[in-house]
């Protein structure tokens, strides 16, 4: 069986946080949202960044969490509590599920719903081609037996800039914009190029075999 400390030892990553506490529900409604849209996590509430367990008031913690949730989420998202305790401290654990519907939204300083996702210890924002991959993926479109012309120079473009990013593609393949913000999420969907997100940017290559 898990003990708190045991998940502390496995650090920051694609599928756990640590949080101090929770001192703006906007701000962790990213996280959340951000889990739903990736595969799933936990939070753990009263951790340092270094691992370190400084303990909260679970009580507090929730109602922060609620919140954030509820109001801050769209759709309103769905999480499993649970409560440590170690060294006469107590551990909230927020554990949030992958969402089936994506993309869900958090609510940011703008008034805006936009939509994040979780690479490595990173909360990024989601951009307009994963958007509309997970569009596709909603209506499971298949791929043609052929592709045309416009296809095959995008696919070039990317095969011989491994690593692009989507103003590079814009500039290097002489397509329209709107036919390469088109193409692009369904060459994701199909398997024929891979996009690659972190803390640096968005990347694309071709997908081998």
């Amino acid at each position: 069986m898990h003990s708190v400390k045991s998940l502390i030892k496995e650090g920051k990553h694609q599928q756990q946080d640590f949080k101090f506490q929770i001192d703006d529900s906007k701000k962790i409604a990213r996280t959340l949202v951000a889990f739903a849209n990736t595969d799933g996590g936990r939070l753990l509430i009263g951790v340092k960044d270094n691992g370190k367990i400084i303990g909260v008031d679970p009580t507090e913690e929730i109602h922060m969490i609620e919140e954030a949730a509820y109001m801050y989420c769209n759709p309103k998202l769905e999480f499993q509590s649970r409560i440590w305790q170690e060294d006469m401290k107590l551990v909230l654990e927020i554990s949030v599920g992958k969402s089936t519907k994506r993309p869900v939204l958090a609510l940011n300083e703008m008034g805006k719903w936009k939509a994040y996702v979780r690479r490595k210890d990173h909360t990024l924002l989601a951009n307009k081609i994963l958007l509309d991959v997970w569009k596709i993926e909603q209506a499971d479109q298949k791929r043609p037996e052929k592709i045309g012309e416009e296809e095959n120079r995008l696919l070039s473009v990317v095969a011989q800039n491994p690593l692009i990013t989507l103003s590079k593609i814009y500039r290097l393949s002489g397509l329209e914009k709107s036919h390469i913000d088109r193409l692009l999420p369904l060459f994701i969907c199909w398997n024929l190029v891979s996009m690659e997100m972190n803390e640096n940017g968005t990347f694309y290559q071709v997908k081998e075999g």
